[in-house]
């Protein structure tokens, strides 16, 4: 079993970044490590994404237990960018750390490289949370890779697998891993992870990976109302089949899907052990504050779901106004088209959450502020996006009153929505190589612990 010692192990060498690797830069990365280390790696190409890119991993070693790990399934998150090269150097550099491990390792730096590519304009910073905004790109759910595997429940079907999906199935049904690390990060708070089953031997290891680097967890509301806790700031997977039923039990349609299963369920039929380690960009000391407050729980759902109701009211006029007048149906216009109309679907989970009893005990620090920060976060995410499609339009010649009017209206809710944010957010991003080490150190006990190993 694990044991402190590989954490310290782990966080003895922590990457060093200033930016976030590309998508070109990981492919150079990827032959470079292989041309400097070819008696223990090998390249292979997985699959090809939609718009034709390649898409490749590097085989680490040799041994008969597997372990899968890939990043950019959610291209707005490339912590595990930085994460991946310094997994690939510290395995072929300390083979001592490769054999001890036991496993052949396959690393695939970025499994939708289309996707990412549309994430660039903010990887050089300075990362402020306006700026990313501003420039972000996240899929319609059914454009994730990490969401389009094969879901079949009660009346729900999905089985629409996009070619990077198919060519992570194919890497999972060829290894049959003990271990896989989908990577992953969250934008603002603190650490938290997911294991795909409980391990409670894991989860001091996993609290003293995030205070060895000093950052804090996050022990307040999670991404998910349906997800399991396992312990402070650690969760079972996000299941679909758990979504909808919450879902249904809210009286909302649990069959309007628009995303199949997760990685995790996907390779659950080999007994894979899955981590996913999520890290924020900027911190928050509220995050992990469990003070009890005077307001209750159900006083601070009530406030995020006002919050996401005037959200998905103010974007979708937008958005509604607009729609007659696009040229094409961009990546961003397919995201706002998506994501709009589930800020609506979210509102009224949360009124449905409120209204349970058992919300009616006193919120925490922390509860309040994940709560609130996420209409922040959502604001800024789906602003940002309905923003670049119409700056899409415009670029393309295409403005129409109607585009300029509404871009014109976009920008200025942006603004003003970014001002409000910059009120709570830090102006300094953490150090990216500190979060890159969590994640790595993570794998590294998580992978240690699947084997027996420590």
């Amino acid at each position: 079993m694990p044991t402190s010692h590989l954490v310290d192990e782990a966080l003895r060498v922590q990457p060093e970044a200033d930016a976030f690797p590309t998508v070109d830069e990981l492919a150079a990365a990827l032959e470079r490590t292989h041309a400097a280390h070819p008696d223990v790696t090998r390249i292979r190409r997985v699959g090809t994404s939609r718009l034709g890119e390649p898409i490749e991993a590097i085989t680490i070693g040799s041994a008969d237990r597997h372990a899968v790990v890939f990043g950019g399934v959610h291209p707005n998150e490339p912590i595990g960018n930085i994460t991946a090269l310094h997994l690939m150097e510290r395995l072929t550099t300390d083979r001592d750390l490769l054999d001890r491990m036991g496993y052949t390792w396959h690393v695939v730096p970025c499994i939708d490289p289309d996707g990412m590519r549309l994430n660039e304009g903010w990887f050089r910073g300075p990362l402020t949370r306006t700026e990313y905004g501003r420039k972000f790109y996240r899929p319609a759910p059914d454009e994730q890779v990490e969401w389009t595997f094969p879901f079949a429940y009660k009346r729900a079907y999905f089985d629409r697998m996009m070619p990077e999906t198919v060519a992570l199935m194919r890497l999972i049904d060829d290894t049959r891993p003990a271990f896989m690390c989908s990577l992953h990060n969250g934008e603002y708070g603190g650490v938290y992870y997911y294991l795909s089953r409980p391990e409670p031997q894991l989860y001091p290891l996993l609290h003293r990976i995030a205070a060895d680097v000093g950052l804090p967890l996050d022990t307040g509301e999670p991404e998910a109302p349906y997800v399991e806790r396992y312990a402070p700031a650690i969760f079972g997977m996000i299941r679909s089949q758990d979504q909808y039923d919450f879902t249904e039990a809210a009286g909302l349609d649990p069959t309007y899907r628009q995303s199949g299963d997760s990685s995790a369920a996907y390779a659950a039929k080999y007994g894979t052990l899955t981590l996913v380690t999520e890290m924020p960009y900027w911190t928050h000391p509220d995050a992990d504050d469990d003070t009890l407050l005077s307001r209750t729980y159900a006083d601070v759902l009530g406030e995020q779901a006002a919050g996401l109701r005037d959200v998905h009211t103010r974007l979708d006029r937008i958005l509604a106004a607009a729609r007659p007048s696009f040229s094409v149906r961009s990546p961003f216009v397919r995201s706002s088209e998506a994501f709009v109309p589930l800020l609506d679907k979210m509102a009224r989970q949360s009124e449905h959450r409120a209204a349970q009893p058992d919300a009616q005990r006193p919120a925490t620090v922390s509860e309040q502020f994940g709560c609130l920060d996420a209409v922040h976060m959502f604001r800024l995410r789906w602003g940002g996006t309905l923003l670049r499609a119409l700056d899409g339009e415009l670029a393309v010649g295409n403005g129409t009153p109607t585009i300029r009017e509404q871009h014109a209206a976009m920008s200025a809710l942006y603004d003003g929505w970014a001002a409000e944010a910059a009120q709570v957010t830090p102006a300094q991003a953490i150090p990216y190589g500190k979060l890159a080490a969590v994640q790595y150190a993570a794998i590294l006990v998580t992978a240690a612990h699947a084997a027996g190993r420590g």
